[in-house]
């Protein structure tokens, strides 16, 4: 379900607002649900050109990325698989349908994100299917008047980038505008003497509000993406990793269009309509000859209403909202003849309910229902009920219980490669369900935070091989897979000129696929992870830093037989940035990244980038 925030583009709420945590805004102090924000001030700080070095530094996030920048990337939230955590950008639902439905966080710059939210534990009885390990929601360009800026990057590796952003704003209008461009050399991910693995990226977007009359506005939305990657891939003949020339060329845009009838934090009854557009193509080539490509389309309708009441000194209010979504796939390849073409279609139509209630200052409860039905497979109802109590001043204590879906893949459904990895077109949605409980202490310039969790993961989706007919495909596992943990995250504000966040992650996640048998220790996932990150403002000098502690997980080493799980070695990724403002709309800065020249590996057997240097200059003018 899309969220009331897709309605505000252009147009900031104040910075406390949370729009992800339930069907309308509420304040952060009132998310029933655990929520990490980045707002603008310490996107620019930190000034990273990729949204996954801004995700590290964030609690219970494990990012893990084969090689380079650009390189494949997947984002783990809580233990939870790649394809389980669900990106918005402005609304729009950006996970790829032609990619298993993962979201293409290895493409996913920065230009234009002037606010990340992060809510982690299972979300879909608001947002539906891919939302088990959290929601990750992009918003852009929050102008409230007019404004210009431009940057340019220049640094190691043969790192460019150029952007430049704008908006103009009255009461009535807003327009805004962003894009940017930025590649890079990079380095041989595979043993740093062949060819090097680099990339580029071109990232265009903007937002519109019309405020037609008091009670109605308008809103219109969209982002491209267009990028090419370099990556080493399999030697064809030994199906080992090696030193190959392998591209892939990606593309995926989406718009929407909007309308809101009354206000959602002034009128007693309010509603919105809209609808969505995304399109994807994935196009692979080893050599410059082309190998595969996939395409995606996902078409979606949607709706709600809301109506406030209140009963004695209580205060409440009902959401009614539905979907309807319509997914084309399609896959062709030249290496195969054709043999692995196929065009596929599925929809889903969905009906949701939330009720929220606030008995004064003291309590809040929020429950909400929703049943999507799936063309295909088993429908599935999930639940959502949270209770926050303020206990003592400014100290709060919240318990939560959520249930969360991802759906079978297109890959999943009906294979790839025939005659080598067939697909299972009677399987059923993952399945997870788990509950949270946490603190909160918020007071002048101390925030403060303790949550411990615990989900357990129910027909979980894997690979299975007939030795006798050396054909792989897929099963829901009939054990239960188990993670739990424990988050701590605290913001120092001694000053509004300088900002201190510190996170700690505890996560214990074990895979079970058959019932009875032991829990397995989950890959790529770190038991231990912390962070660090600053930013102020001083004068015409500002700076940001930021250090990412990342602790040993396990892997799997396929280049052995039988394969064999591997241990990678924890490390530290430093970062940081100086800008000095020398006129008033005339700013220039220093950057560097892996600061401590860590020598680490997210994925088996792909390195990754050392310490690299940056410079370049930023104009801005207005807001």
């Amino acid at each position: 379900m899309i969220p009331l925030f897709l309605l505000t583009l252009g147009i900031a709420p104040e910075p406390e607002i949370v729009v992800t945590a339930a069907l309308v805004p509420v304040t952060q102090a009132d998310a029933p649900a655990s929520v990490t924000v980045v707002d603008a001030a310490r996107i620019e700080a930190l000034g990273e050109p990729l949204i996954t070095e801004l995700l590290r530094l964030t609690p219970g996030v494990s990012v893990s990325a084969s090689g380079p920048p650009g390189s494949q990337a997947q984002v783990r939230i809580r233990g939870a698989e790649a394809n389980h955590s669900l990106l918005l950008i402005d609304g729009i639902r950006f996970n790829d349908p032609a990619s298993g439905n993962e979201a293409r966080f290895e493409f996913l710059s920065s230009e234009g994100v002037q606010r990340i939210e992060l809510v982690r534990g299972p979300q879909s009885a608001l947002y539906g299917a891919e939302a088990i390990g959290g929601v990750i929601a992009l918003s852009t360009l929050r102008r409230s008047g007019p404004g210009a800026s431009a940057l340019a990057e220049a640094g190691g590796k043969g790192f460019l980038r150029g952007s430049a952003a704008g908006a103009v704003a009255d009461e009535s209008r807003a327009l805004a505008l962003y894009g940017g461009y930025h590649q890079a050399d990079g380095i041989d991910s595979f043993d740093n003497s062949g060819e090097r693995d680099g990339y580029d990226n071109l990232t265009i977007g903007g937002a519109a509000r019309l405020q037609a009359s008091a009670g109605l506005a308008f809103t219109a939305a969209g982002r491209f993406i267009e990028a090419d990657s370099e990556f080493d891939g399999f030697d064809p003949a030994t199906f080992q990793r090696a030193d190959t020339e392998d591209a892939t060329h990606n593309r995926i845009g989406a718009g929407r269009i909007a309308a809101q009838f009354g206000d959602a934090d002034t009128s007693d009854v309010h509603g919105a309509i809209g609808a969505t557009l995304l399109q994807s193509s994935n196009r692979n080539r080893l050599d410059d000859a082309p190998l595969n490509r996939t395409e995606g389309r996902r078409w979606t309708a949607d709706g709600l209403a809301s109506k406030r009441f209140a009963i004695g000194g209580s205060g409440h209010r009902l959401i009614i909202a539905g979907d309807y979504e319509k997914e084309r796939f399609t896959a062709r390849d030249q290496i195969f003849f054709g043999a692995t073409d196929q065009r596929r279609t599925r929809n889903r139509a969905a009906v949701v309910g939330e009720w929220r209630a606030a008995f004064g200052k003291r309590l809040n409860l929020d429950f909400a229902l929703r049943h999507d039905s799936f063309e295909g497979f088993a429908d599935a109802t999930t639940v959502r009920a949270s209770a926050l109590a303020r206990v003592a001043g400014p100290l709060s204590a919240l318990l939560s219980y959520g249930e969360g879906i991802a759906r079978p893949t297109f890959f999943d459904l009906f294979g790839f490669f025939p005659g080598s990895f067939a697909g299972n077109s009677g399987l059923a949605p993952e399945r997870s369900r788990g509950w949270e409980a946490g603190l909160r202490y918020d007071r002048g310039p101390i925030g403060l935070a303790v949550t411990g969790y615990q989900q357990r993961l129910r027909s979980e989706i894997v690979d299975v091989f007939d030795p006798v007919t050396f054909i792989s495909s897929t099963a829901n596992a009939s054990g239960t897979s188990r993670r739990r943990g424990l988050e701590l995250e605290g913001e120092w504000r001694p000053s509004p000129a300088l900002r201190v966040f510190a996170s700690y992650a505890y996560l214990d996640a074990g895979e079970r696929q058959i019932a009875g048998t032991s829990l397995l220790k989950e890959v790529r996932r770190p038991r231990h992870s912390a962070s660090l990150a600053g930013d102020g403002r001083w004068g015409a000098l500002s700076a940001g830093i930021s250090l990412a502690y990342v602790g040993t997980r396990i892997d799997t080493d396929f280049d052995s037989f039988p394969a064999a799980r591997v241990r990678l070695d924890d490390y530290v990724l430093g970062g940081a940035r100086i800008a000095y403002r020398i006129a008033p709309a005339v700013e220039l800065f220093a950057r560097v990244s892996n600061l401590f020249d860590a020598d680490y590996q997210d994925v088996v057997g792909y390195r990754t980038q050392g310490r690299t240097l940056y410079g370049g200059i930023r104009l801005r003018y207005g807001d």
